[in-house]
């Protein structure tokens, strides 16, 4: 039997990938998670990765037509997780109504900047594929999770499903979905254990996450990054917490647990930002001489003679013209709609030029910076878990402070409205890189599963412009739809809402924040160059330990999202990446290369069936919560118990999840391969 890798990974092989019905299913997908994503982002802050879901329901829709294949369906996965993706520009775009720029959703220049900003995150990731794609190790989890659900989808397996992996794979969706409906939906398990201790006169947290699909992504990602993130997690909470809790004045009123959490979000999370800022420029630096090969790679692959060209199918990407003919559209759509969005001020003619062509070149070139950095980051330790707010909280502060020059120059601080004008101006041209952030996050997952599963370069990137399209046609009715429902804090649409009921949009309200705190002069610097300077001192250690040791290291970015990242969703990483060291180390001292190539083998594809597990109940529920919450319903509509079982539940998930791991080491260390 031939192995996956020859089965699939041929230039000579010849399937339809770009197909109309998997274009139409991909759009229809696409409407779907982006729906569902904007409402979770704008209500809770946080958003799911639809690529596996994605993959999997195409599989099920497209195995009943008639010759379908694993390319198609990693087309149609590739559609829909770029458009899903893209709904994360709620995390800034909101601000303009809290501000009271906008009374409502502009429809064409939110769909104008989704759109563009998006298929300018496709064109930056394109130079970027071969020197983090092809010639990397990085790990990149939810696209090997998911060229492992294309793989075993596609092929029938020997005995038993063993050789496929199908039994991995089921085996992990179902527990891990079992334990997600218990914990999202019932509640009757909690998510996470946290005990805050005291430490002198401060406080801090010992917190634990019990999210089994960052757990398996944390096997994936490997001990570095996942060493990594708990040194970044112990300087943020055995470190910064304490001291300045310590240092600090209780507010009147407050308890000491609610100020270690505002600590933790108004200055840990800012010196996180500043580490991430110093880290990101450092990769982006290493990364110049593999992109600058890999761009030379590109170019050499396009001027091939057509008949090499289908030689070399896998590694072929979007040719230099389309390229440049998509840059060149997305370019004038973003100076037209910037130039429509500054119009209204009736300022000089010169004065609306310069912002225009000011604001665009900073969101194109700040772009690419943060393409590679996301890029970076997704590699790393996944989409999931890749810290996008924080390159928004970088992008806020470097539009903020390009603007507020202009403004200065200009006068405009003296007009009447001058300072909302200039956050206005600050938080659209963070939405158009931000919207490149959250595509070229997701992107590289994609193109690694592609990669893995071999598929044509040029038909994904084509696909993932399809899907931001789609997407970005999809964000601004929702968005319009949700604010005249619910209201944001500070920004409801009518006299008499309750503000309880508005939605929370946290990551848009904390932008806003920042750029309001740059305009009033206001902001903490402090705590950023507190960040700024620890991102040099993480930098150097982690080129000490290269040049000193054989095998150590300590990725700054990593460290940088330890800081910065909460802790729930960090511990599962670091307590997936420490249990697959150990377990591989077991299996290699007890049968040698051969046994740990087999138990990880087993390892990657249960760890790929619990990402599988709780995307999927996590994408059904958010379905049923959107349904019971727009028909005056609860926000937790399945829930079993009510708040006062929180402490016992807790403890509960606490139990199940030491059960899970112990599940988890049977599967990999079960059994020869």
């Amino acid at each position: 039997m031939q192995t996956e890798e020859n089965e699939f990974m041929q230039h000579e092989l010849r399937l339809p990938e770009l197909t109309v019905r998997g274009m139409v299913l991909g759009a229809i997908l696409t409407v779907i998670f982006t729906a569902s994503n904007v409402y979770l982002g704008l209500k809770v802050g946080l958003t799911f990765s639809s690529a596996i879901p994605a993959a999997v329901i195409s599989m099920a829709i497209l195995k009943m037509a008639k010759g379908s294949n694993i390319l198609e369906n990693n087309m149609v996965q590739t559609q829909a997780s770029a458009a899903g993706t893209l709904s994360a520009i709620i995390f800034v775009i909101p601000g303009m109504l809290m501000i009271g720029y906008w009374q409502g959703f502009e429809f064409w220049q939110t769909l104008i900047v989704s759109a563009c900003g998006g298929c300018l995150g496709v064109l930056f990731t394109i130079p970027l594929r071969r020197a983090m794609v092809v010639h990397s190790d990085l790990a990149y989890p939810e696209g090997v999770a998911a060229a492992e659900i294309l793989k075993v989808g596609s092929t029938s397996g020997g005995k038993n499903g063993e050789e496929s992996g199908i039994r991995e794979i089921a085996s992990g969706g179902f527990v891990a979905g079992l334990i997600t409906l218990f914990t999202n939906a019932f509640q009757v398990l909690g998510s996470q254990l946290s005990l805050w201790v005291h430490v002198g006169r401060g406080m801090t947290q010992m917190p634990l996450g019990y999210s089994t699909a960052l757990v398996g992504a944390g096997y994936l990602i490997g001990i570095a990054a996942g060493l990594s993130m708990l040194i970044g997690i112990l300087i943020a909470w055995a470190g910064f917490v304490p001291y300045y809790t310590m240092t600090g004045t209780v507010p009147d009123g407050m308890t000491l647990q609610k100020f270690a959490g505002a600590v933790y979000q108004e200055r840990v999370r800012l010196i996180g930002a500043g580490a991430m800022g110093v880290a990101a420029v450092w990769t982006l630096l290493m990364l110049a001489r593999p992109v600058i090969d890999g761009v030379r790679e590109s170019l050499a692959a396009v001027r091939m003679p057509d008949a090499d060209k289908g030689k070399q199918r896998m590694d072929i990407d979007m040719s230099a013209k389309s390229v440049g003919l998509v840059f060149l559209v997305t370019v004038v759509g973003l100076l037209a709609i910037f130039y429509a969005f500054v119009s209204p001020e009736q300022l000089p003619a010169g004065e609306t030029l310069t912002f225009t062509v000011v604001g665009v070149g900073v969101a194109v070139l700040m772009g690419f910076f943060v393409a590679a950095a996301c890029a970076y980051m997704a590699g790393l330790v996944g989409t999931s878990s890749s810290p996008i707010s924080g390159i928004g909280i970088l992008a806020i502060i470097v539009a903020s402070l390009v603007m507020y020059a202009l403004c200065q120059s200009f006068g405009i601080f003296a007009l009447p409205g001058g300072e909302k004008f200039a956050t206005a101006t600050a938080i659209f041209t963070t939405s158009i890189i931000m919207a490149i952030a959250c595509i070229s996050n997701d992107n590289m997952q994609d193109l690694k599963t592609g990669y893995l599963v071999g598929a044509t370069p040029w038909c994904q990137q084509v696909a993932l412009l399809l899907g931001c399209i789609v997407g970005a046609l999809v964000i601004a009715p929702v968005l319009n739809l949700l604010y005249e429902a619910y209201g944001f804090p500070g920004a409801l649409p009518r006299p008499g809402m309750d503000p309880a009921q508005a939605l929370a949009a946290p990551q848009a309200a904390l932008m806003t924040t920042i750029a309001q705190g740059i305009f009033s002069s206001s902001l903490h610097w402090e705590y950023i160059y507190i960040g700024l300077a620890l991102g040099v001192v993480l930098v150097v250690v982690d080129r000490v330990l290269r040049r000193t040791t054989r095998s150590l290291c300590l990725p700054p970015l990593a460290v940088g999202m330890g800081i910065y990242l909460p802790p729930s969703v960090q511990t599962p990483l670091v307590v997936g990446a420490v249990l697959g060291y150990f377990l591989k180390k077991h299996l290699r001292a007890r049968g040698g290369k051969e046994a740990e190539r087999a138990g990880s083998r087993r390892g990657t594809l249960f760890a790929s069936g619990l990402i599988v597990g709780e995307s999927i109940v996590g994408v059904v529920l958010a379905g049923i919560i959107v349904v019971s919450v727009t028909n005056g319903g609860s926000e937790a509509p399945l829930a079993l118990v009510g708040k006062d079982f929180a402490a016992t539940a807790e403890y509960l998930g606490l139990a199940v999840f030491a059960a899970f791991l112990v599940i988890f080491s049977k599967v990999v260390l079960s059994g020869k391969r």
